[in-house]
């Protein structure tokens, strides 16, 4: 398959941390009047808003799912709506109606009309406390205790039956801790990993929501663009897996984080005080065999920690000086 299959492509999500990226990446790529930005209720941001055509949509009413659709064609469907890990607590029967009742519809919508593909992502989340948390193998346990972690297991499972039972060619990634330059975090458990640069650059300090030995794969949004569009993009028959896909690009502790921001922020100081995020980052993995990404699809992640800091505090330290941030 190569990107010249798909036409005309919805962005659910598209006002999220990472659907505002990857939309401008993919008008980039497959033309601005080719990529429809969807969102609820989030108002769009100014590049999102000029750069090609917007609807708003509630992805727990099918009817405005099959509007948009229909209005413009589309033949695939970056289906990134979610109610992530720490609010999907709070609200867990939110995160049901949205994360699943969302999902099915996308699903059943895509299906009705003969698409091309749909890219769902999962999340680290999938994985719980009887997983191996060190190198985590793509075929493992998945009991997560949290309602996000539930609905993306139960999500994974869906998008791999719809496959296999109608051939709807569902691909997804289980997705680490996002880290973007551009989006604020839009309440997840890896949020912090987002918030302290902002507070490094802004007040030289920052307390911390999970322990300074707290391991979590991550990733920079930069890469996590490039997985989904290289995995929509990749050839069907060399793919084994489908909606599941581990992926990694890095492991760092929040200490290690801290420090690496020192090196550029001397006078930068991290106190820790977890609260109950601590526990949803004790239940996740510390790092990630992605074997099957890099062998099936050719993933190869372009960043790490000393290259992310690097990149983030530059563009950070530049918006702030504009008054930006």
């Amino acid at each position: 398959m190569s990107k010249s299959d798909m036409t005309k492509i919805l962005v659910t999500g598209a006002c999220g941390q990472i659907g505002s990226e990857l939309t401008l990446a993919l008008r980039r790529r497959y033309g601005n009047d080719n990529v429809v930005a969807a969102g609820h209720k989030t108002q769009p941001s100014k590049a999102l808003r000029e750069s090609g055509p917007f609807e708003f949509i509630d992805v727990t009413r099918r009817e405005t799912i099959e509007e948009v659709v229909d209005k413009y064609d589309v033949d695939t469907i970056y289906h990134l709506a979610a109610i992530l890990s720490a609010i999907g607590e709070q609200k867990p029967q939110l995160a049901w109606n949205v994360n699943m009742n969302g999902l099915y519809n996308v699903l059943e919508v895509a299906r009705e009309r003969g698409m091309v593909r749909v890219f769902c992502p999962s999340s680290i989340a999938a994985f719980g406390p009887e997983t191996p948390r060190d190198n985590t193998p793509q075929e493992t346990v998945l009991r997560p205790r949290t309602m996000y972690g539930v609905t993306k297991v139960a999500g994974e499972l869906l998008g791999n039956y719809y496959f296999s039972r109608f051939g709807l060619d569902v691909r997804g990634v289980r997705y680490p801790g996002i880290i973007s330059s551009e989006t604020l975090p839009g309440g997840g458990t890896t949020d912090y990993a987002v918030e302290i640069f902002y507070e490094a650059i802004k007040h030289k300090r920052y307390t911390c929501f999970v322990r300074e030995d707290t391991v979590l794969p991550m990733m920079y949004m930069p890469d996590c663009i490039k997985a989904a569009i290289d995995l929509m993009e990749a050839d069907l028959s060399r793919l084994k897996h489908h909606a599941d896909f581990n992926l990694a690009a890095m492991s760092f502790s929040a200490g290690e984080l801290a420090a690496e921001i020192k090196k550029h922020i001397p006078e930068f100081t991290c106190e820790y005080e977890p609260d109950f995020r601590q526990e949803i980052a004790d239940s996740w993995p510390r790092s990630i065999d992605d074997s099957a990404a890099r062998e099936e699809w050719g993933w190869e992640p372009d960043y790490d920690l000393a290259a992310m800091t690097a990149d983030m505090l530059d563009k950070l330290g530049k918006r702030y000086a504009e008054g930006g941030i």
